[in-house]
C-alpha cells in the first residue's frame, strides 16, 4: 500500500536524469500553447488544413488516453526531412529519463499525468464500484512506484500497488464479474480504477469488457498500442481520411498479415533489406532487422507463438536501405562524434489526453550500440546499428535497462541529437496523429452496448494463436 506523501524523486529517475538541467528548446516547445503550434506547423505545411489540424489536437481519446510514439529522424535521398513513427505505445516509460522541466515541482511530469489525464479519466464512472484504486505492473517499477505515489498524492487516498505478471503462478489480481479485486494482507480489495503498466500480453489477464475503470484499457492494446498489426491498419484507415487535409502518419511501408513462409518474398521485393516483426510483442523484443542472407537464415530457423508477422522497409545509411514505391528512407543520424562516427537515435515522445486537447508529457531519445556503417559486410550486425530499445531481458525473466545508450533532453545531450524545435513539433503531430488514429479504431472495435466486436476484431486481426489469448470477460 502507498501512502499521501510517500514520493521521494530519487527513487523515480534515473541518477543522470535526477542531476541533469533541461535544455531550454524543450522547456520551450513544452510549454507552446496550441496555437502557436498549429500556426508554426500550417506555415511549414502550407498544404495543411489548419481546422482540420486544431481538431486532431483537440480530440478527446475515449479509449487510448496515454501514449508514447518512437521515431526516426530520417531523410530521403533528395534531401527531404520527415518524422517517421515506428510505433505507439499504450504503457510508455520516460518520465524516469525526463529532466525537471521546473525545478520547483519536485513530481515533474508524473503529476501533470496524474492531473491532466488520470484524475479526469475517472469522473462520472459509469460502474459504481465501492472501491480503492490500485496500481498495477509487470516492468519499470523505478517509473510506475512514481506512478503509484502521485496519484496517492492527487487522489488523497491510498493506492494499492501490485505486481502482476504474465504467468504469475500466484498472481494477486483476479477479476470477479469483470471487477478487478487486489490481494492486500490475505483479503481481497475490489477496485474502482486501476492504473496499468502491463507490457506483455496484458490481454491475457485483463478482460477487455472490464468493469473497473483501467487507464490504458486492454482495447487500446488491441488496437494498436501493443498490437503493430492493427496499429499498422489503424494509420491506413486514419491516413484515407487525413488525405483531403494535407496531414499523414509518416510510416515505413508496411505489408500486413504475412505468414512466416512468405517473409523471404517480401524481404527481396524490399531489395534485401527489411524489418520484420512479431506484432504482438514490445521493448525491442520480436524485432528482426534483415541486411543479409544470413540475418533472413536466421530469423526463418526460429520458432514463433504467433502465425502472421509485419513486414516494413529498413531504413538504414543511405547505401544500404528497403527499396519502396516512395523512395528510399534513411537515417539522418546524431552529429559525429569525436571519432567521426555517426549514431542512429530514436525519439520518445510521450503525449497524453486532457480535458483541452492532447498535450507532450516529456521527450527522451536512444541510440543504437553501434556507429552506422557505410557499406555492409559479411557478418554485419545490423541490430547493433539500428536496434535503439534500451530494455534487456534477463534470463530469469526479469527486466534491465542499458542506461548508457539513453540521450537525455539536457544541455549535455540534446545538442548530440542533431533536432531542432520544428523536428519537435513534427514528432509530436505524428504522436497525436498515430495516437488519434489507435483510440479511433479502439472506438470501432466496440458496439453501442459497449462490448468488444470479436468477428470485427478477428477480420483484422485473423491470428488463431493471438485469438485463444484474448479475456474478454
Amino acid at each position: 500500500m502507498v501512502l499521501p506523501n510517500d514520493f521521494e524523486p530519487h527513487n523515480h529517475w534515473y541518477p543522470k536524469a535526477l542531476n541533469a538541467t533541461i535544455h531550454p528548446m524543450i522547456s520551450f516547445f513544452l510549454n507552446l500553447e496550441q496555437e502557436r503550434i498549429i500556426t508554426r506547423y500550417c506555415h511549414m505545411h502550407p498544404t495543411v488544413n489548419r481546422d482540420k489540424l486544431s481538431e486532431v489536437l483537440q480530440h478527446r481519446c475515449k479509449h487510448f488516453v496515454w501514449g508514447g510514439a518512437d521515431l526516426l529522424n530520417v531523410t530521403s535521398s533528395g534531401g527531404k526531412r520527415q518524422m517517421v513513427v515506428i510505433e505507439n505505445n499504450s504503457c510508455p516509460s520516460g518520465q524516469k529519463s525526463m529532466p525537471l522541466v521546473d525545478d520547483n515541482q519536485e513530481q515533474g511530469s508524473y503529476r501533470l499525468m496524474v492531473e491532466r489525464t488520470f484524475k479526469p479519466y475517472l469522473k462520472n464512472l459509469r460502474n459504481k464500484i465501492d472501491g480503492g484504486i490500485a496500481v498495477i505492473y509487470d516492468k519499470n517499477p523505478m517509473e510506475v512506484s512514481g506512478y503509484a505515489e502521485v496519484i496517492a498524492d492527487v487522489m488523497n487516498e491510498p493506492i494499492y500497488y501490485v505486481s502482476y505478471y504474465d504467468n504469475e503462478p500466484s498472481a494477486n489480481v483476479k477479476f470477479v464479474d469483470g471487477v478487478m479485486q487486489v490481494l492486500y494482507e490475505n483479503e481481497w480489495l475490489p477496485m474502482r480504477a486501476a492504473f496499468r503498466y502491463l507490457t506483455q500480453k496484458p490481454w491475457n489477464r485483463l478482460p477487455v469488457n472490464a468493469k473497473t475503470k483501467i487507464l490504458n484499457p486492454t482495447l487500446a492494446c488491441l488496437a494498436g498500442g501493443r498490437n503493430k498489426m492493427v496499429a499498422a491498419k489503424a494509420y491506413d484507415l486514419f491516413n484515407a481520411e487525413l488525405q483531403a487535409f494535407g496531414l499523414k502518419i509518416n510510416m515505413p511501408e508496411t505489408i500486413w498479415d504475412v505468414s512466416k513462409n512468405e517473409v523471404p518474398l517480401w524481404v527481396k521485393k524490399m531489395g534485401g533489406h527489411a524489418v520484420v516483426k512479431v506484432p504482438y510483442s514490445n521493448a525491442g523484443q520480436g524485432v528482426y532487422t534483415i541486411v543479409t542472407e544470413d540475418e533472413l537464415d536466421a530469423f526463418m530457423e526460429l520458432d514463433f507463438d504467433y502465425d502472421l508477422f509485419i513486414v516494413q522497409s529498413l531504413i538504414g545509411n543511405s547505401n544500404w536501405s528497403s527499396t519502396t514505391a516512395a523512395g528510399k528512407l534513411y537515417h539522418v543520424g546524431m552529429i559525429p562524434n569525436q571519432k567521426n562516427q555517426t549514431f542512429i537515435a530514436d525519439i520518445r515522445m510521450m503525449v497524453s489526453s486532457t480535458p483541452s486537447g492532447i498535450k507532450p508529457l516529456c521527450t527522451y531519445a536512444r541510440r543504437a550500440e553501434k556507429p552506422l556503417a557505410d557499406n555492409l559486410l559479411n557478418g554485419t550486425d545490423s541490430w547493433s546499428m539500428l536496434g535503439t530499445n534500451l530494455s534487456i531481458r534477463n534470463e530469469d525473466g526479469t527486466w534491465g535497462s542499458d542506461t548508457n545508450r539513453l540521450v537525455l533532453m539536457d544541455r549535455r545531450d540534446f545538442n548530440k541529437l542533431g533536432i531542432g524545435l520544428d523536428d519537435l513539433i513534427e514528432a509530436f503531430i505524428q504522436t497525436v496523429l498515430s495516437m488519434v488514429a489507435i483510440d479511433k479504431m479502439a472506438q470501432t472495435l466496440i458496439n453501442k452496448q459497449g462490448k468488444f466486436r470479436t468477428k470485427l476484431f478477428k477480420s483484422l486481426n485473423d491470428d488463431e494463436s493471438l485469438l485463444e489469448e484474448i479475456m474478454i470477460n
